[in-house]
This record gives structure tokens, C-alpha cells and sequence, in this order.
């Protein structure tokens, strides 16, 4: 073991120490070659104090001992011998002291042997460094014994704060090592690690939530890989990779990249034999007929021994039906020739031929009812009735049947109120529209004998109200409120829900808004030519006289509300005059806040920002006048000038100014270094 050589105080002159007892004092010596922490100890508390103590009997190393007895000789011969002697032994000690002494100042101290050291008998200082030597490594293993080097102290030693933070911050390493451990997928030895934690540090209270976080998030992950592999037993490719794709969410590596890669790569050997399959799917869910048929030629692709195979067969038989379904479509809207497409284009995969006659069928029997006459629909009819009671499609020949019935009893109800409605008279018309409203709702022909009754209807109350509004045009332009009055009278003769309302409407909106704007346009230009005056409140007084609802009132209230917030700026600025006149800091301060308060959009917003620039000035003087005798006054009248003011910046600089003055910044203190002997240098 290396050990630190130190270099005692003073050289022992005193008389011989008593034995028990150190001569010398300690001292701590820092390794200026030692690699630690920031946060480690100062130097001086990096290695163990050494006591060395030097008895006077001692030789001082480097010093040769003093020469062995001599004979007796002659006195003025051996006072002669006896001075040289003295002389070279004075200079040679001296010298050898001062070259051992500087030899010792310059020499660096050792760099502790930390595997060597014996740790019973080693310091509080030494266990320290080579704790934070150990942890530096940042293992856990290294971590665990950096801990454990310096737990072994007591709890009352001086350094016990400094190894209490180490212990805390090294606790934390390891708990960020049982996160990586996590991470990579080693839940048990992560938890391990974060177990070896002491107990007694704070970090602990970390220890059972992170595990209980690392469990909570494992089991979510291992049941959402549970879920996938179902799927995938059950060859349910889309609903294995939403389950896969989940994983990626988990907060941990492992799952999100190891296992889920692995769940993907199951998938995708899955899902090879299915590719095929999933384009037919996305055909035909296109729900176009050409994009169904593709995805059913798609899928009879799939060989027998696919493990696709029946799914496959599902899809065909699904998209049958589906064309089946559209074909059903398309006769309720006696569109023939788009079912006669789908019947000719079912593939024999889908395993309808029944079905597909059946269409057929009625395909021909629609094409047949299309004229919408009598002798078509009954030929129709006879077409339709070939369908047994065991076809497929019955029920729905017996539904065009009926319908087929009722529609030859509504065509001859047609037939007859067309009839009525060709002369054009309002007798006529309202018996068409009687005749026509015989036909009950449901029946095949409702519609088109509402649409009718709706034509019909608007003929005869075009021909009954035209009159009302040709004679109210008349009247009005006659000219004249009178006239305009009397014409929309006229107008209102015509009722609401009546064919030509909304056309008598607009031409009384347009006579009213005339008549308004007439009467009470002389108020307005009488309101305009008092503000022009300057006289703002008979302005608006006299704009206010238009009622709410008359032709000029959004008008009128724009120029009110104009006139309303010029007012309003005049007061304000005028109240902001009077507020400042005592000319105190106060009422400076004051009329600033009343000043700021005048519209923005008023005419007095630009003397408002000039008068509150000049009162800031103002403060900002008062300040610097009171600063001479009351620096805090001044600061306090300086911190009334608000922000946004032409003087706020340097009333700011000027406070700062002052406050450095009144609480100076302290002064440096340096630390003047000692000399081995405890003097200042």
C-alpha cells in the first residue's frame, strides 16, 4: 500500500516529548493527480491525516550523526579540532535540512492504492475517495460497493452529510441502471438491482414505485402480446397487428421494438398467404359493383389448401350478397338496366343462380312498367307472377306486384286530373289538385301527384294574387309617402304561404324603407349638423329620435356612437386636467390613469398621450429633485410612472441607480493563503 508522506510543522527543538504522546501537528495534503466528481470533498479531505512525531534522540533524515568520541588531546589541539569540526557539521546539518525540506515541499503525494487498502484500519476521507473512484465506473456492482464503503461510518461522523448526498445521488444511478436494465428487457434483474437500494435513503421511497411501474407496464405489454397471439391462432392478421402496433405505445424498448418486430415478423409470414385476400377486401368494400366483382375474381384466386381458403369463401359469399343487395336497390327505384348489369355479371362463385334468374325476371318485368300505362303495368304485372312461392325473390315480386296494382289505380287518377288542369282556369286547376289528392300517401305514384298538386297549386294562386301586387305597383308609383302607404296595404292583401308572398314582401320592404328613410332623414342631417358645430350632445339627442327598426336607425346609431366616444374622450381628458392640478406626484400619478382611460378611437386620444408624456416628465423631474435629500422618496414618486410612457425607461435606469446607492452591492472577500507554519503569506 502507498501511503501519503507528509511534511511535519516544525523540526522537534524542544525537549524530548513524553512516549504516548505526538510531536508535531497534523496536517492534510490534497492529490492534485486524484480524478473525482465536482462534488466530491475539497482536496484537503481527500486522504487520512498521518501523525508523524520526531523525538529529539532522533537523526534528522539526510543529517549525518555526530561523529564517535575522540581521544583526549591536548586542549588548544582538540578546541582546534574540535571548531573545524563544529563548523563543517553546522554548515553540512543546515544544509542537508534545507535541501531534505524543499525536496519534501516540491514532491506531489502518492495517489492512494484503493484495491490495496486495508478498510479496517483505513480513514473516513480515504473510504470517500475510493467510493467515488468506484462509482464513477457507473455499474451497479461499483455503485453498490461505493455504497457500501462508506455506510460502513458512523452516522455522527463529520463527514457524514457529504457521504449522505454521495449514498443519495449514487442511489439514484442505480435506480437510472434498473431503468436501463428495464428497458432491455430484464425486468427481474432490474428489479434486483433497484432492491439493493439501503432502505434508509431517501431515494428508497422511489424504489417500490418504480418497481410497481416496471411490473405494471410489463403485464400490459405481456397481455397485449397474449391478444396478438390469439389472433393469430385464429388467423386474424388486421386484429394481431392493431394488437402488435399497441406495444409501441408501451413505455418500454423491449416490447416496443424486440417483441413487437417479432409479432410482426409472425404476421407478415401470415399474412403472405392472405396479401391476395386483403385486396379483394379493400374491392369490396368500395361498394361499386365493378370493384366487388373484381375483389370476387380476387378471392377465387385463394387455392383450396390456403389456410385463407375459407375466408376467402366468406368474402365471395358476402360480396354476393352485396350485389345482391345493390341489385334489390335498384329495382325499388325501377332501375332495370343496372339490375339486369348485376344479374349478368354474377360469377358462378357466388353460388345464386336462382337468385340471379330471379333478378332477371324482374329486371324485364320493370322494363315492361316503365311507360307508366295501364296495359304496361298489367303487362308488367303478368311478368312478375311467374315467380313461385319457392323462388328466392317472391316476396319481392309480390312487393312490385301490389305496388304495380295501386299505381294503375293512381294513373288513372293522373290521367283524369290532367285532364282538368289543361284549361288553365282557377275552377279547373282546383279540381285537378282535388282529384290528385285522392292518391294516398305510400302509393307509387304519391310523389309524382304531389309534385303536381304543388304546380297546380302555384298556377292558381299566381292567377288569384297577381292582381293584388300589379295594383299596389300602380299606386306606388304615384309617388308620395301617402301613395307608398297606400300601395303597401295593396301588397299585404297577399298571405303568407301564398305563392307570390315572398315576391309582395320584397316590394313592401322597398316602399316601408322609402317612406323611413323619408321621414326621418331630416332628424339625421339635423343630428350631423349639430356635431358639426361641435355641439355633440344635441347631435345625439337628435339621432336618437330614429326608432330601432326604422330604415336609417344603423345608420343613426353609427354617428351616436361616434359622437358618444368623442364625448367620452373630452371628459376624460378634461377630468385628467382637473386631477392634475395640484401638481403633487399624486395627482400626477392620478391624472396619468384618468388620461389613459380616453377612447382610443376618439379625436382626444392624441392630446391624451401628449399631456400624460409630459406629466411622466414631470414625475421623473420630481424624482431627481427629491433625490437629493430623499433618495426613497424618489424612488417611490419615480415608480409612479407607468409603462408605456415616453419617460418610464429612464425613470426605470434612475430607480436602479438609486437603489445601488442606498443597498450597495457587498464587497469581495479573497482568502489569503497560509504558510506551512499557520502565518499569513
Amino acid at each position: 500500500m502507498t501511503r501519503n508522506r507528509e511534511i511535519p510543522d516544525r523540526w522537534p527543538t524542544s525537549k524530548p516529548s513524553q512516549p504516548g504522546r505526538l510531536n508535531g501537528r497534523q496536517r492534510k495534503r490534497s492529490d492534485s493527480t486524484a480524478k473525482r466528481p465536482a462534488s466530491s470533498l475539497p482536496s484537503q479531505q481527500l486522504y487520512p491525516m498521518v501523525e508523524q512525531h520526531l523525538e529529539p534522540q532522533q537523526a534528522v533524515p539526510g543529517v549525518p550523526s555526530p561523529p564517535p568520541p575522540q581521544l583526549r588531546q591536548p586542549a588548544r589541539r582538540r578546541f582546534k579540532f574540535n571548531l573545524q569540526v563544529g563548523v563543517a557539521l553546522i554548515v553540512l546539518g543546515f544544509g542537508s535540512v534545507g535541501f531534505i525540506a524543499v525536496a519534501l515541499l516540491l514532491k506531489l503525494p502518492a495517489v492512494p492504492n484503493c484495491p490495496a487498502t486495508f478498510w479496517p484500519t483505513a480513514s473516513a476521507s480515504m473510504r470517500l475517495y475510493c467510493a467515488q473512484i468506484a462509482a464513477n465506473k457507473q455499474t451497479a456492482e461499483n455503485l453498490l460497493e461505493a455504497i457500501a464503503l462508506v455506510e460502513a461510518l458512523p452516522k455522527d461522523h463529520p463527514l457524514r452529510p457529504e457521504i449522505d448526498r454521495n449514498i443519495e445521488e449514487w442511489s439514484r444511478d442505480i435506480l437510472k441502471i434498473g431503468e436501463e436494465k428495464f428497458q432491455a428487457g430484464q425486468l427481474n434483474e432490474a428489479i434486483k438491482i433497484a432492491r439493493r437500494i439501503p432502505t434508509h435513503v431517501a431515494a428508497y421511497k422511489l424504489v417500490e414505485t418504480e418497481i410497481g411501474r416496471w411490473q405494471s407496464i410489463w403485464a400490459k405489454a405481456e397481455a397485449l402480446y397474449q391478444k396478438a397471439e390469439n389472433q393469430l391462432k385464429e388467423s386474424n392478421w388486421n386484429l394481431a397487428f392493431r394488437e402488435a402496433v399497441k406495444l409501441t405505445y408501451v413505455d418500454n424498448k423491449f416490447w416496443a421494438t424486440v417483441k413487437y418486430d417479432k409479432l410482426v415478423d409472425l404476421i407478415q409470414i401470415g399474412r403472405e398467404a392472405s396479401a391476395k385476400l386483403d385486396k379483394a377486401y379493400q374491392l369490396s368494400k368500395t361498394g361499386r359493383v365493378d370493384d366487388i366483382l373484381a375483389a370476387i375474381k380476387q378471392a377465387e384466386t385463394i387455392p383450396r389448401e390456403s389456410f385463407a381458403y375459407k375466408e376467402a369463401q366468406d368474402l365471395i359469399a358476402e360480396s354476393g350478397n352485396k350485389l345482391v343487395k345493390i341489385a334489390q336497390d335498384r329495382l325499388e327505384r325501377r332501375n332495370w338496366q343496372g339490375v339486369l348489369e348485376i344479374a349478368n355479371k354474377l360469377p358462378a362463385s357466388v353460388k345464386l343462380p336462382e337468385v340471379k334468374a330471379d333478378l332477371i325476371d324482374l329486371a324485364n318485368a320493370i322494363s315492361s312498367a316503365e311507360s307508366g300505362t295501364a296495359t304496361d303495368l298489367e303487362a308488367a304485372i303478368a311478368s312478375a307472377q311467374k315467380l313461385t312461392p319457392d323462388r328466392p325473390l317472391y316476396e319481392k315480386g309480390q312487393q312490385l306486384i301490389s305496388r304495380w296494382q295501386r299505381e294503375t289505380e293512381d294513373v288513372t287518377r293522373l290521367e283524369r286530373a290532367r285532364t282538368f288542369a289543361n284549361s288553365g282556369l282557377t275552377s279547373d286547376l282546383r279540381a285537378a289538385i282535388a282529384e290528385a289528392e285522392e292518391i294516398p300517401n305510400g302509393n307509387p305514384r304519391y310523389q309524382e301527384a304531389r309534385k303536381e298538386i304543388t304546380r297546380w297549386t302555384s298556377q292558381a294562386e299566381t292567377i288569384e294574387d297577381r292582381p293584388y301586387i300589379d295594383r299596389a305597383v300602380q299606386i306606388a308609383n304615384l309617388g308620395g309617402i301617402a301613395a307608398l302607404q297606400e300601395a303597401v296595404q295593396e301588397a299585404s292583401r297577399v298571405a303568407p304561404g301564398r305563392t307570390l308572398y315572398r315576391e309582395a314582401q320584397d316590394k313592401i320592404r322597398q316602399w316601408t324603407d322609402t317612406i323611413q328613410r323619408t321621414q326621418d332623414q331630416p332628424y339625421l342631417d339635423q343630428a350631423r349638423s349639430l356635431a358639426s358645430a361641435g355641439n355633440l350632445p344635441a347631435a345625439i339627442t337628435a339621432a336618437q329620435q330614429i326608432q330601432s327598426g326604422r330604415a336609417l336607425y344603423r345608420e343613426a346609431q353609427g354617428d351616436v356612437n361616434r359622437w358618444q366616444t368623442e364625448v367620452r374622450g373630452q371628459q376624460r381628458l378634461q377630468e385628467a386636467y382637473q386631477t392634475a392640478n395640484p401638481g403633487t406626484p399624486e395627482a400626477l400619478s392620478a391624472a396619468i390613469r384618468v388620461a389613459r382611460q380616453v377612447p382610443t378611437a376618439s379625436s382626444s386620444r392624441d392630446n391624451a398621450r401628449l399631456v400624460v408624456n409630459r406629466w411622466s416628465y414631470q414625475l421623473l423631474s420630481m424624482a431627481n429633485d427629491r433625490s437629493s435629500y430623499n433618495m426613497a422618496e424618489a424612488i417611490a414618486i419615480a415608480r409612479l410612472i407607468p409603462s408605456g410612457t415616453e419617460a418610464y425607461s429612464s425613470a426605470q435606469q434612475q430607480i436602479q441607480a438609486w437603489q445601488n446607492i442606498l443597498n450597495p452591492p457587498p464587497s469581495p472577500s479573497f482568502e489569503l493563503p497560509s504558510s506551512p507554519d499557520g502565518q499569513f503569506q
